[in-house]
């Protein structure tokens, strides 16, 4: 049985977990762990994906709808005898046979989450309740990557995992915040009424290659523009802080927390902190040095600081990220270049 929730007081679950699948016990065959990532086209998914398939045991399941993933981040992957690719919306229904479940499905950066506000939080909300009916049924331990914005604009600066938030519950961002607070809810009485074996990742901003190019995170925005040589907008104050943590260290700390004994819920971020004009001077440096910077207005409830605490990670897990910034962004550049055909000047 999972430890204690790291989020207060002791959880305890009323029935013991599902039964996994028969091929679990087999005495003469070691079958492979069968995986499904939802959202496994995305940007963290499909480096997810990456990471499972180097294991032979594993088995993938990608099932996305391409609403924000593509079919390209998976490209090595199609027609190998050990993965498969479904077109599925999470909203509905999924049958399959599986041992793990990576719960990733969810527009993550505010121009897709804002476009479609009604789609996100139905993905919030139904696609993780049916994520959890199909961990029921199977038997399938389920990872759900929640968010460092269940914090909301936090009044605790860095955020523990005890810390419960200061969220705006009717803002422009809120289907995104409390539609992943509820997840979070959801997970947890499943786990306490079902005995289903969760785990709840809560990541802080990442960044590396396939981003999407133009999805209004900030590390993709100033690396664009760098690269178009546009000038980089950097929002008022410009003071606001984030986290950035290498996408292969996000990765890591997933599949370390999906493995391990906790159900979380876990911090998995980079505590290395930067105002947004550090990160446009960084990314000005290392890529284009004739760039501009220009402030620009603000969008409504953006959270003036970010910055994990993640002893628990380091603590539970073993995690901590390895890759700094300035080694992450030309990673990051390369993999843009190549997307938007501007190759480097010697």
């Amino acid at each position: 049985m999972a430890a204690n929730s790291s989020n207060g007081d002791q959880q305890t679950t009323s029935k013991p977990p599902p039964q996994p699948s028969p091929l679990r016990f087999s005495k003469f065959f070691q079958s492979n762990m069968r995986i499904l990532v939802t959202g496994g086209a995305g940007f963290i998914g499909s480096h997810l994906v990456d990471r499972l398939m180097e294991n032979e045991k594993n088995e993938v399941i990608v099932a996305d709808n391409y609403f924000t993933g593509s079919k390209d981040n998976l490209k090595k992957w199609i027609g190998h005898p050990r993965f498969e690719l479904i077109r599925h919306d999470v909203t509905e229904q999924l049958l399959v046979e599986v041992d793990r479940i990576y719960h990733l499905a969810c527009p993550a950066s505010p121009i897709f989450y804002k476009y479609n506000p009604v789609k996100t939080i139905k993905t919030n909300v139904i696609g993780t309740l049916n994520m959890l009916g199909l961990a029921k049924r199977v038997g399938a331990r389920i990872l759900l990557t929640s968010t460092s914005e269940v914090y909301g604009d936090p009044l605790v600066h860095p955020q523990p995992e005890s810390y419960w938030g200061n969220v705006n519950p009717i803002g422009v961002r809120s289907c995104y915040d409390e539609g992943k607070r509820v997840a979070e809810t959801l997970m947890f009485d499943y786990h306490r009424q079902h005995g289903i074996e969760i785990r709840i990742a809560r990541i802080f901003n990442t960044y590396g290659p396939r981003m999407n190019i133009d999805d209004g995170r900030v590390v993709s925005n100033f690396i664009a523009q760098a690269i178009r040589g546009e000038p980089l907008t950097v929002q008022l104050p410009g003071t606001q802080t984030r986290s950035f943590c290498y996408v292969s260290d996000m990765v890591d700390g997933l599949i370390r927390l999906m493995e391990g004994e906790n159900t979380g819920p876990i911090n998995i971020g980079n505590p290395g902190e930067f105002t947004m004009t550090e990160l446009a001077e960084n990314v000005k440096e290392l890529i284009n040095p004739d760039v501009e910077i220009k402030m620009v207005e603000n969008t409504p409830d953006d959270p003036r600081q970010r910055k994990p605490i993640i002893t628990k990670a380091t603590e539970l897990l073993g995690w901590e990220p390895k890759v700094k910034l300035r080694d992450g962004l030309p990673l990051m550049e390369e993999d843009f270049r190549l997307r938007l055909g501007v190759p480097k000047k010697n």
